[in-house]
């Protein structure tokens, strides 16, 4: 088992680009050329390179900054960036430092605001599954209950990007699996670490949460995360094994280890009640691949836009934005990290079939659309640096604080 510089001479680059690459359909990359590209291209590291250059998209011109990772070099690794618990964000960079990475973008969409909810706070958790160095964090929200783009035909919060332990990248699915036994009774578990939980079920919550409210996982439906909270919760606490104290409304602050707090709602919660102090509890989780057999080190949520080549069927071609995405080349074995410029100049950004053009282009077999907007934030350090530089410049004018992200790691 196991989330601008224009030139002079900038006509001839885009002659030397067009012919080296093809024009994208419709509006596509028509900017910078590979001349000029290559020009403003930096080694970053062993195994790790940046690059950046202009796009010609459908509402103006843009400006893309990209990161391509050698995952086949035993000096790179890739995992995840995190605050150190689920319920929490931070800035890239910060959380880049803190790790020790040389580069990285942001993640997974996120629970940002709780304007439906008044009283109800924001968790800042993730919608998909997460994974680092191994450790499953937490699964997937249902669809309906995530934030960002509406998904794609055909895709789920479950879908996420990886890196398995033999260091090569992937796209998959991972699928919460676990249950909660009690008196003879086998409950199925509809969640873990999770901002909300599926109508009538029982999620886990553990140390990895943080200290945020457990009241927004009984917010919202399945298929309107906007809906009321629900009036039928019920918590258990479990330490050691053991029922220690329940409560009926969820409660917030942090987790010990080895203690697990389960939230009911609805049938769930009627469940929770039967339940008793001193009673034994067995509660078993883990994530399920629907493709891999290859355990991950890294995982984090995002939704497909390329698969095999080709551009996911049904993708947005009208709205653009500034976007974040990742891409995996050589059969897994490269990696490619894009975060558009938010710059005035630049931020119009590109529709999501736009995204996927351009991750074709870039070489890309398979590609996630990650957060975008305010959140969109690459990094890298500078020749000599012992810290990371913002690569682009975030759509709000300053870094926005996030749950997750992609850390690159060389040395």
């Amino acid at each position: 088992m196991t989330g601008r510089h224009r030139r002079r001479g900038a006509g001839r680059a885009v002659l030397a680009f067009l012919t080296a690459f093809g024009a994208l359909a419709g509006a596509g990359v028509a900017g910078a050329a590979e001349a000029d590209a290559v020009q403003k291209r930096v080694r970053v590291a062993p195994g790790v390179t940046y690059e950046h250059f202009d796009i010609q998209a459908a509402k103006g011109v843009t400006h893309a900054h990209v990161l391509k990772v050698d995952l086949g070099n035993p000096r790179v690794q890739v995992d995840l960036l995190y605050p150190g618990a689920v319920a929490s964000r931070a800035q890239v960079s910060r959380m880049a430092d803190a790790q020790g990475a040389v580069a990285g973008v942001n993640g997974d969409f996120f629970n940002i605001t709780e304007t439906q909810h008044p009283g109800v706070e924001a968790t800042g958790a993730s919608v998909g599954p997460a994974i680092t160095a191994g450790r499953t964090l937490k699964a997937a929200v249902p669809n309906g209950q995530r934030f960002g783009p509406e998904l794609p035909p055909g895709t789920t919060t479950e879908d996420v990007f990886g890196v398995g332990t033999d260091g090569r990248a992937r796209l998959d699915r991972l699928a919460l699996d676990g249950s909660v036994r009690a008196s003879g009774t086998r409950l199925p578990l509809g969640g873990l670490n999770q901002y909300a939980l599926p109508v009538g079920s029982v999620g886990a919550f553990t140390s990895e949460w943080g200290s945020a409210s457990r009241v927004r996982a009984t917010c919202g439906t399945d298929t309107d995360r906007a809906a009321p909270c629900s009036t039928d919760t019920y918590e258990v606490t479990v330490l050691d094994g053991k029922v220690v104290s329940a409560a009926d409304t969820p409660g917030r602050g942090p987790i010990a280890a080895g203690t697990t707090v389960l939230v009911g709602r609805e049938a769930g919660a009627q469940q929770l009640r039967k339940f008793s102090t001193g009673e034994p509890v067995e509660i078993e989780h883990g994530l399920v691949a629907a493709t891999s057999g290859v355990p991950y080190r890294l995982a984090l949520g995002g939704y497909p836009v390329l698969s095999g080549g080709r551009p996911l069927p049904g993708l947005d071609d009208t709205a653009s934005a500034v976007r974040t995405a990742v891409g995996l080349a050589d059969d897994g074995r490269r990696m490619l990290l894009l975060a558009l410029d938010g710059g005035t100049a630049y931020r119009s950004g590109l529709t999501i079939a736009e995204v996927a053009d351009t991750m074709r282009r870039l070489g890309s077999q398979d590609a996630l659309s990650l957060d975008g907007g305010g959140s969109s934030t690459l990094v890298a350090r500078k020749s000599g640096a012992s810290t990371v530089s913002v690569r682009n410049h975030p759509s709000g004018g300053a870094e926005r604080a996030v749950p997750n992200g992609i850390g690159v790691f060389s040395g």
